[in-house]
């Protein structure tokens, strides 16, 4: 005789039922209600991911998320006064700045004036309001069994969706600004949907920041649709608040001899996680995906990311750097998956940390699955100190010893900021790193 055994559900994990019941009854005709349904099933038999579920193994988030915030409203006056502010560190880089206030698209921060011919951008609560056919590609980009995606689906609300016509190039990059305003905690599940037309040309900048005082919750997600010899380039900024809890799940898509470059940076949040779910949807595609985070205190920072090779004559290059202060922990869970046909395939992962401190935690798990025989492959990882003998050339040229380790991190974050092809937003990221360095001290 067995007797079946349930998992006690945590606190969290009932305030979350309660809140899709809810949620539920205000969906009406909402055209992703089965979707929806489906999604919040699959949370609802598996529960928060903690330990034992090998992809959240480093990051347990059934005991950092002690309790699920009521679902964010509307944003209020003040609110948007405030966000006019947002995205001061990127303010000198020159881009058609798209505004979301507490997951909400607020067009009247945002710049919509002369869009360029091919280009359109509205909210996504207006599409999924308006039954638009583009919302029929939302889940479908790069599908992905992921828990926390699923409770995005289940709870999305607004976000923005944007399509580049076939053979358009974007002069100037499009920002989206996700900015947290209110003054008490509460969760936010925006959803986004971008579709890039055949040889467009697009650079995307995402920036998620909010106050240190209020412990909000974020769970946003990006889906991106790469046609055909399309290029696109990425780079997402997190500065969340001291006290946040960020998921950001990307899904992406590659047509044929496409091209990603995707970097995120990170320096704020409590708890943040990076997910990347990236999928060969034609032969001979190409992605560069680096990133750069630099963290202290008790600081949380999960990278994790697969790259699934399912077409013939793929590259892709995958490079991390953490730097890691005080008793910060830094998790990187790296997977390239070659299919079957996935012949002459070539792939390569690093990542590194650097600890500047000894109770400073990284925790690295680089991994291939190769299913083909024509292919070159390759992954490392490396976590270490700052080398003594580079500190001691540098301090007996008469440099300080904090300004010899800050050049030295500088240049280790370099590296990964080097992938940025836009000397702008490359350098408002070199000014970011340095600005964290001289408040360390």
């Amino acid at each position: 005789m067995t007797a079946e055994v349930r998992q006690i559900k945590t606190a969290a994990e009932e305030a979350l039922a309660e809140a899709f019941a809810a949620r539920k009854a205000t969906l009406g005709r909402d055209p992703l209600v089965a979707q929806r349904e489906a999604a919040f099933g699959r949370f609802a038999a598996e529960g928060l991911p903690h330990r034992r579920v090998e992809d959240w193994k480093y990051t347990d988030l059934r005991a950092l998320m002690r309790e699920a915030k009521p679902l964010a409203g509307p944003p209020d006056a003040a609110g948007i006064a405030r966000a006019k502010k947002s995205g001061a560190a990127l303010r000198g880089v020159e881009g058609r700045r798209i505004v979301l206030v507490d997951g909400a698209f607020v067009p009247g921060l945002s710049d919509l004036a002369a869009l360029e011919a091919g280009l359109t951008i509205g909210s996504m609560a207006q599409a999924l309001a308006s039954d638009s056919e583009v919302v029929r590609l939302v889940g479908t980009v790069a599908p992905t069994d992921d828990v926390a995606a699923a409770l995005n689906t289940a709870f999305m609300g607004d976000g923005v969706v944007i399509r580049v016509a076939d053979g358009v190039t974007l002069a100037r990059p499009i920002h989206l600004v996700f900015a947290y305003t209110a003054s008490a905690a509460a969760a936010v599940f925006a959803r986004s949907l971008i579709v890039i037309g055949k040889g467009a040309r697009v650079t995307l900048i995402e920036s998620h920041e909010g106050p240190d005082d209020v412990d909000y919750q974020v769970n946003n997600a990006l889906e991106l649709m790469i046609s055909d010899d399309a290029k696109v380039a990425h780079v997402k900024v997190g500065t969340e608040g001291s006290r946040a809890l960020h998921i950001s799940t990307l899904m992406a898509s590659l047509g044929a001899h496409g091209e990603l470059n995707d970097l995120s940076f990170t320096t704020g949040g409590s708890v943040v996680r990076n997910q990347i779910h990236l999928r060969y949807a034609g032969e001979g595609a190409a992605a560069t995906i680096a990133g750069a985070s630099l963290i202290k205190g008790r600081q949380h920072v999960d990278t994790t990311l697969v790259v699934d090779h399912a077409l013939r004559g793929g590259t892709s290059r995958e490079l991390f750097k953490s730097v890691l202060d005080g008793e910060s922990h830094g998790v990187f869970q790296g997977k390239i998956i070659v299919r079957p046909g996935a012949q002459q395939t070539d792939a390569r992962m690093m990542t590194r940390a650097l600890l500047l401190s000894e109770a400073a935690e990284a925790d690295n798990k680089p991994e291939l699955e190769i299913f083909a025989d024509d292919v070159q492959c390759g992954h490392g990882a490396t976590a270490g100190a700052l080398d003594r003998d580079l500190l001691f050339y540098l301090k007996a040229r008469g440099i300080p010893g904090h300004e010899a380790e800050a050049l030295l991190i500088q240049a280790f974050v370099g590296e990964a900021l080097e992938t940025i092809a836009n000397d702008e937003l490359r350098g408002a990221l070199a000014d970011a790193a340095a600005t964290w360095l001289k408040a360390r001290g």
